[in-house]
């Protein structure tokens, strides 16, 4: 084993790397790809050839313990890119790695093993079996692994309580909110206890006020849970709320990647400019591209703190009975401050450089 490899024989490095990702669909993709590379457009190889460009040379690097968002408008390849990291579809060409093994050079066998036992995925329509309990559509991805009953079902009900539908282990799907279905979704997908998360749309048909519950309730469990989370939106808020890092697709290809922040303040294009002119700007910028650093000013000790990754939405409320916001690190030390006037001059500037 090498220096580059782990305990368990797998690569360090990203829990996902696609590397020049294309779905091309249609009878003779081969031949659509070669005008593809030639420079032609997914509308020219459409017209040319009547096939579809769903991908066109994504490449990405998902760290462990990440929500990376993919979004982009109806048609823009997002749902087809995550499909491709469990094989549901296959590429027209490109690499995908997963934990420093390809999965394209997986046999069936590899492959079974490798959704069933490291990798979960929730769905947007819920995806749940009409006709089993709650508790047995949860416990269904460990019964199909071969965990015998009575585990399962103790595995089921744990993470039945974990998002908050104790009570309803014997009710069946019809008898659920749309909100609370999508709650045992996501409880299916925790009970397989996978590193990896794949989450597709996963709460745009619920309403505001469940979907946005619903995002919290996904960052309270990340904080314990540190799982690895690929999750698909058209949302621009949704994927600022929840998203470390972002990917924007149009027509199949990447447009910009970076951090919240870094793509609502310095959109690398019209197309996103266009997502970014209308979004909250408070939940993308964080303190800590803000904040007065120790050292910089007064540093005396704040009596509010928030860490360094709070937003600026999260902080916002707290200045209506302190002047000072303290910034604290991992270790809680604290790093910095920010005022209500430096708040308010970032959002009026868009600028992540104001002091």
């Amino acid at each position: 084993m090498s220096a580059a490899d782990g305990a368990d024989g797998r690569m360090d490095g990203p829990a996902i790397a696609l590397r020049g990702v294309t779905k091309i669909f249609g009878p003779d993709p081969q031949a659509a790809l070669a005008l593809l590379r030639a420079g032609r457009s997914k509308a020219e190889v459409q017209a040319e050839t009547g096939h579809v460009v769903g991908l066109d040379d994504v490449s990405l690097d998902i760290d462990k313990g990440q929500i990376f968002v993919v979004m982009g408008l109806s048609g823009s390849g997002k749902s087809t890119l995550i499909r491709h990291v469990n094989r549901l579809i296959d590429p027209t060409a490109g690499e995908i790695v997963v934990d420093g093994e390809e999965v394209l050079k997986m046999s069936l066998a590899q492959l079974r093993t490798f959704r069933r036992t490291r990798i979960a995925m929730v769905f947007q329509r819920f995806g749940l079996l009409p006709h089993r309990s709650v508790l047995d559509n949860v416990a269904y991805g460990l019964e199909v692994r071969g965990v015998p009953r009575a585990r399962r079902l103790e595995v089921a009900a744990h993470w039945i309580g974990t998002v908050g539908l104790s009570g309803y282990e014997r009710s069946r799907p019809r008898q659920l909110s749309g909100g609370q279905q999508q709650r045992v979704g996501l409880a299916r997908a925790l009970a397989m206890d996978t590193d990896i998360l794949l989450m597709d749309e996963a709460f745009s048909a619920l309403d505001p006020l469940i979907r946005s519950g619903l995002q919290d309730q996904l960052l309270e469990l990340q904080a314990a849970l540190n799982k690895t989370i690929l999750f698909i939106t058209h949302d621009f808020d949704e994927a600022l709320k929840i998203g470390n890092r972002i990917a924007v697709l149009k027509d199949g290809a990447v447009q910009q990647v970076g951090r919240p922040e870094e793509i609502v303040l310095n959109p690398a294009n019209a197309h996103i400019e266009e997502f970014v002119r209308d979004v909250n700007k408070a939940r993308a910028i964080h303190v800590r591209t803000i904040m007065e650093r120790a050292g910089e000013g007064e540093a005396e000790a704040c009596a509010m703190t928030v860490p360094a990754d709070a937003r600026c939405e999260d902080v916002l409320p707290h200045f209506a009975q302190h002047q000072w916001v303290g910034v604290v690190d991992a270790e809680g030390r604290q790093v910095g401050r920010v005022s209500a006037r430096q708040v308010i001059k970032a959002l009026a500037r868009y600028s992540p450089d104001v002091p």
